[in-house]
């Protein structure tokens, strides 16, 4: 038995990951453990947990390795300083200590963190390194179902790429052509996160999600201004505008003074209309570049088959915009697409590539859902809800579902805990906040009751995978939550001409379809396909509540709050019961009605969690 324990840290999303004789078998972010959004530590916990699920201990595995290079991260931030000089001389001074003292001798600290695991790990020679953007791409490709594919892999910035392209065939990958720092399509769309008042690393998918409510005014300014995209998607930055490369913010006054308005303080200052055009304008810029790099690489190559990674993958709405311009046979996104995946995509590549072991191909693909994360017994649900002050009734897991199913079509927001954590940003229907889709109030009172979160913020529909193409214009599964697709024509109702004139966010209320909790104004949804074989539970939900109701969709939420990391154990789930506007809570086949808890058990959760 050959075992690979891959791990990511200390940039953001910090995760770890095992492989078994090169099957995947357990992945966790650090996040989920210690509560802290997009922790950014040692993954202790995460490490302790894949272990601990494996049966292993540290001096067991055979090999560790971490998700990149720091000596050429290093490299690449002392001849950035170099080359914008005098410029960034106080960023300099500041990240250098950091640097001298722990990240540039990091198999050291990685050694010394590992023992703290088990005193009995003595050997260093097991701890490899991987490239930043070799783990994204091999996150992307190995557990596709692809024999072959071209694999694009776009980000804010590794060791030196920011975008990459690589070939992947059989056991394979190979690294052909890349763009490197500062030219960043992900610093690009950061910049713009940090511009509208959002946080870096964190905000990205709100500003995707503004963007709709949004026209493209700007985008002319930013083509003509701020980056020049060639025909074949390649890209460069005007460095002038931005202060990423040294300074300690993402862009400067000259950006500023481009757009006529000072960066948003997301304290003190609304949301207007000219932040959903400048949203919905990068949007614009973003999805024609990722296009135009479809459209090129499809030419050069000819490979029929796209796998995409990094966090610019996570950008849904392009990935929909690629897959409708029909440029490739078959689209695969990577589920934890970000940092935390480099911790799986390190570990397959020196199975796979290093190492040379052959790979057997899933014909679906080799996440099982991205269902890797722990998982609780009914005892131990039941022992936490005790020692919580919980009152619940345990039911027959058929009784459960009808229950559950019948408060969904009554227009009850139902916390829904079940089976192993979903790695990656997305819950996938096991920690999951639920709702009924054909209600029109569901989104904002989801928003502004249970999430604490902007009112615009947008829901996914979770589908019954057979009934897919009678509701959407998608004729591919969307398992992941990472498909945009408008929906079918018959389910959509008009909007007056009255309707037709409202700008920005006065487009929210309108009713534009039979499923209008999770209809973005453009009449486009976020997808997530539920099939049987991987979460039967959540696949019998839906089910029944089509039964009940005629509806195969539920509305599908992260179980959390704003800023709140997606819940892990059962005293998480029943703390985020307790301090959100959720009508009950069903985990395991224990069912909670918020109505029969003791009030004293209520939590302050409005101001628990730091604002992403």
């Amino acid at each position: 038995m050959k075992s690979i324990l891959g791990i990511s840290s200390f940039y953001h999303d910090s995760a770890a990951s095992i492989l078994i004789n090169g099957k995947i078998i357990a992945a966790a972010q650090e996040e989920r453990f210690t509560r802290i959004k997009h922790d950014s530590s040692y993954p202790f916990h995460a490490i302790e947990f894949v272990l601990k699920y494996s049966n292993l201990k540290i001096s067991d595995i055979d090999q560790i390795i971490f998700f990149e290079k720091p000596f050429l991260k290093f490299e690449r931030l002392l001849e950035t300083y170099v080359a914008f000089a005098p410029r960034g001389f106080k960023s300099f001074c500041k990240a250098m200590p950091i640097w001298l003292k722990d990240k540039l001798f990091q198999k050291k600290m990685l050694f010394n963190e590992l023992k703290k695991h088990d005193k009995n790990f003595n050997d260093q020679s097991k701890i490899y390194f991987s490239e930043h953007h070799l783990s994204h791409a091999a996150s992307a490709f190995f557990p596709s179902p692809f024999e072959n594919a071209i694999v694009l892999t776009a980000d804010g910035v590794g060791e030196w790429a920011t975008t990459t392209v690589a070939i992947g065939s059989g056991n394979n990958l190979d690294i052909k052509k890349e763009i490197l720092f500062p030219h960043s399509l992900g610093l690009l769309y950061s910049a713009f996160t940090y511009y509208t008042g959002f946080k870096v690393n964190s905000g990205e998918y709100k500003l995707m999600g503004l963007a709709p409510y949004g026209s493209p005014l700007y985008k002319n300014k930013i083509i003509e201004n701020l980056i020049d995209i060639k025909e074949d998607g390649s890209f460069r930055l005007d460095q002038s505008y931005f202060n990423y490369a040294t300074g300690l913010t993402m862009i400067n006054a000259k950006f500023e003074n481009l757009f006529g308005q000072k960066t948003r303080d997301a304290k003190k200052d609304l949301l207007t209309q000219f932040h959903m055009d400048i949203a919905s304008s990068i949007q614009s810029v973003t999805e024609d570049i990722m296009i135009k790099l479809a459209y090129s690489l499809r030419k050069e190559y000819g490979i029929r088959n796209l796998c995409l990674a990094g966090g610019v993958a996570l950008n849904c709405v392009a990935n929909g915009k690629i897959l409708k311009e029909k440029i490739f046979d078959n689209i695969w996104v990577q589920p934890a697409a970000g940092d935390a995946g480099g911790s799986l995509g390190s570990a397959l590549a020196l199975w796979h590539i290093e190492q040379n072991n052959p790979r057997v191909i899933n014909t679906v693909d080799d996440m099982n859902g991205s269902y890797l994360g722990p998982e609780y017994s009914q005892n131990k649900i039941e022992e936490e809800l005790k020692k919580c002050g919980a009152k619940f009734n345990i039911l027959k897991e058929d009784d459960l579902i009808e229950k559950t199913s019948k408060d969904l079509s009554m227009g009850e927001a139902i916390g829904w805990f079940q089976g192993k954590m979903e790695f990656g940003p997305r819950a996938l229907g096991n920690r999951s906040i639920l709702g009924d889709p054909r209600s029109s109030d569901m989104q904002k009172n989801l928003n502004l009751k249970v999430k604490y979160r902007e009112s615009f913020r947008p829901f996914a529909p979770s589908i019954l995978s057979d009934d897919l193409n009678e509701w959407f214009e998608l004729d591919c599964y969307s398992p992941y939550m990472l498909l945009v697709a408008n929906i079918k024509k018959n389910k959509i109702i008009e909007m007056t001409s009255e309707e037709q004139k409202l700008f920005g966010i006065n487009k929210l209320n309108i009713k534009r379809s039979n499923i209008p909790a999770v209809t973005h104004v453009d009449y486009s949804a976020r997808i997530q396909t539920v099939h049987k074989e991987t979460n039967q539970k959540y696949y019998k939900l839906l089910k029944k509540f089509k039964e009940i109701t005629g509806c195969p969709i539920i509305v599908n939420t992260s179980f959390n709050v704003r800023g709140e990391p997606i819940v892990n154990t059962p005293k998480n789930a029943f703390d985020c019961f307790m301090g959100t506007g959720l009508d009950k809570l069903v985990i395991g086949n224990c069912y909670l009605d918020k109505k029969l808890q003791d009030v004293s058990l209520k939590k302050d959760y409005l101001s628990k969690f730091e604002l992403d």
